[in-house]
């Protein structure tokens, strides 16, 4: 999306220029799914689709508020010192910055005075590539360099994980945010949830790109299943705690859980915990695999997450089975899986550079088939945080 753009569209909106331009970034995960909750390790990075803003300071105390994305909502009003600011409306899409607005504020930030923006997302919306954690941290740094605020990049990241959890109600971890607020433009990001330490590991991929597989099945995460499976894993590791001493799932090798799983006193919840220990020691044996530039094994580790996803936890689901055991039939394809919360949403392919053009074909047309509707299909460029522009 262009500077010009984004401008014609603020003016069209505002009828005057704006003054700044800002971007955020959404965010794939490598592998590492549904352990961020779990005390375990994530490797995401964040992509070249994600959230635009134009922005331009008001001298009185109102956020007149503005998304191309949600036309039919037209222009919305936040004022400050109101109970508006405290208080979710619905599904509003402007909970999100609202949500930011008040808990910076809570935190100490010193914002007096408001803000015309408009935003405009290429994110496919609730395609889960983190178009909510785009919108948080897109503010975030609206916020902060406006009014020139003082947050560390880790503290903007929890207000963003409270905004979630709290005025959302999505009861996720920390790796959306993160990976969008942390993002390196070629590197994916290595997260210990438990810590909190990270690091940045180039992502070496030869001669092989991913490409993103969207279902076009939309997925609610507040509206799924989401947060029981949270609390699945929750339960699970009580009943573990009974017999070893281990703070999380995450914090356990597939050893010890093995020896204690008889613990665990159903199927369901045993599938869960399974799941979390294991795809954590995954995240590890792929990014070491990465390191060594072992494609092979790589690939075969991502795969190996999305039959964990399928069987184990349980939130993969017609649409996203259907694009990974297709992309694994297919000539020059290292691995495939599901991203994000699942039950919709997205997948991803680690596919050969000369063999995107017959990947895409020839996956769109088993996936038509057997669905009923078109995939659409994008490469994945790594990137920045957010930024100005």
């Amino acid at each position: 999306m262009s500077v010009q753009s984004l401008e014609n569209g603020y003016k069209n909106i505002f009828k005057e220029s704006p003054a700044h331009f800002y971007f955020a970034p959404g965010r794939i995960n490598l592998i590492g799914e549904h352990t961020d909750y779990n005390g375990g390790r994530v490797f995401p990075c964040a992509i070249s689709l994600g959230t635009f803003a134009a922005v331009k300071p008001r001298t009185d105390n109102e956020f007149h508020l503005y998304s191309e994305n949600f036309a039919d909502q037209s222009v919305q009003v936040l004022t400050l010192g109101t109970s508006e600011i405290q208080e979710k409306v619905g599904n509003m899409w402007t909970n999100y910055p609202k949500g930011m607005l008040r808990y910076l504020m809570e935190d100490g930030a010193k914002i007096t005075t408001g803000l015309n923006v408009y935003i405009v997302g290429n994110l496919p919306d609730g395609a889960g590539l983190s178009s909510s954690a785009s919108l948080e941290m897109l503010f975030g740094k609206i916020f902060q360099d406006e009014f020139q605020l003082q947050v560390d990049p880790i503290d903007m990241v929890k207000t963003g994980v409270k905004v979630e959890n709290q005025f959302i109600g999505l009861n996720s971890g920390i790796m959306d945010q993160f990976a969008v607020e942390m993002g390196k433009k070629d590197n994916a990001v290595l997260l210990d949830t438990n810590t909190l330490k990270y690091e940045h590991v180039p992502l070496k991929l030869g001669n092989y790109v991913i490409i993103i597989m969207n279902t076009n099945k939309r997925r609610e995460l507040a509206d799924s299943k989401y947060n029981e499976h949270r609390q699945q894993c929750d339960e699970a590791l009580k009943q573990l705690q009974t017999g070893v001493d281990t703070p999380t799932l995450g914090a356990l090798d597939k050893e010890t859980f093995d020896e204690y799983a008889y613990l665990i006193q159903s199927e369901p919840l045993l599938k869960r915990a399974r799941h979390a220990v294991f795809e954590n020691q995954r995240v590890g044996e792929a990014m070491t695999a990465l390191k060594d530039q072992d494609l092979a094994k790589f690939g075969r580790l991502v795969n190996a997450s999305h039959v964990s996803l399928q069987y184990d936890f349980d939130v993969t689901g017609k649409e996203l089975d259907t694009l990974a055991h297709t992309a694994w039939q297919q000539l020059g394809v290292l691995g495939a899986r599901m991203i994000g919360g699942g039950y919709g949403g997205c997948a991803i392919a680690i596919v050969d550079k000369e063999r995107v053009a017959a990947f895409e074909a020839e996956v769109g047309k088993i996936y038509k088939e057997k669905i009923g509707y078109a995939a659409d299909f994008y490469v994945a460029e790594i990137a920045d945080g957010p930024t100005q522009l």
